[in-house]
């Protein structure tokens, strides 16, 4: 019997090291094809399974960039990403990224409930059609962000912590075990905020791995168990008295 493909990349399953950490940068340099300088330089990381952790910055320190590569958005100038201990390409399947809200296009004519649905894809691929399992999980998932009453609404009529749900909720159906959150809490609405407090620690208590931009500060003491603070592109030690919590450096290996 031939090994089986995922049919979204066409890649082989490959089983992921049961010893490696979930996430691991090593010297990691990317760069945007028409910038003349890397974004991010000689980064290295290290995230337990199970861990929640932080990238502190100002804006345009580097932490887009960094989740967008660990995604596969960006190809690597050099150095190496692993995630379970397997290179990218092997492991799209394993990684759920929600991206800024003002990333997507969201005059663009689907649903709701039809962009949750393009979270299955990386199990489905594009041309076979969802069953009843995707669909289930799509529900499940829309009814926990709140979002079941406007599940059939186009997504441009949403207010903007709804967008912020549906974002999340297109990560969340795909079941990774690591998820790349850009900003999740940024200009959203109390609602919102608490909903999505809620599922973090739902996935805290199921096992899952947890990577998140945030500038917010005040909460990375309670809310997170290690931060990796970043300026101009680079990793940079905490500030006096910074929240540091777990070892995120590749040295800690």
């Amino acid at each position: 019997m031939s090994e089986p493909r995922f049919p979204y990349c066409g890649h082989r399953h490959v089983d992921p090291d049961p010893d490696a950490p979930a996430l691991v940068t090593r010297s990691l340099t990317v760069g945007y094809p028409a910038g003349r300088q890397p974004a991010l330089k000689g980064i290295d990381l290290r995230v337990p399974i199970g861990a929640r952790v932080a990238l502190v910055g100002p804006n345009g320190a580097g932490k887009s960039t960094l989740i967008k590569s660990v995604a596969g958005l960006l190809p690597a100038l050099s150095g190496e990403v692993r995630i379970f201990g397997l290179p990218i390409r092997e492991s799209h399947h394993r990684v759920g990224y929600l991206p800024q809200r003002g990333d997507p296009d969201w005059r663009f004519p689907i649903s709701v409930r039809e962009l949750v649905l393009t979270g299955r894809h990386v199990h489905l691929g594009w041309f076979r059609r969802s069953g009843r399992e995707d669909l289930a999980v799509v529900s499940r998932t829309l009814d926990l962000l709140g979002l079941g009453a406007v599940a059939g609404r186009q997504i441009g009529r949403l207010s903007a912590g709804q967008q912020q749900r549906a974002l999340l909720a297109r990560a969340l159906a795909q079941e990774a075990n690591l998820l790349l959150l850009d900003e999740p809490l940024i200009a959203v609405d109390t609602e919102t905020r608490e909903v999505i407090a809620r599922v973090l620690d739902d996935l805290k208590k199921q096992g899952k791995t947890v990577v998140i931009a945030t500038h917010d500060l005040g909460r990375l003491e309670t809310d997170f168990d290690g931060a990796l603070y970043l300026s101009e592109g680079r990793q940079t030690p905490p500030p006096p008295g910074a929240f540091v919590g777990l070892p995120v450096s590749r040295e800690a290996e």
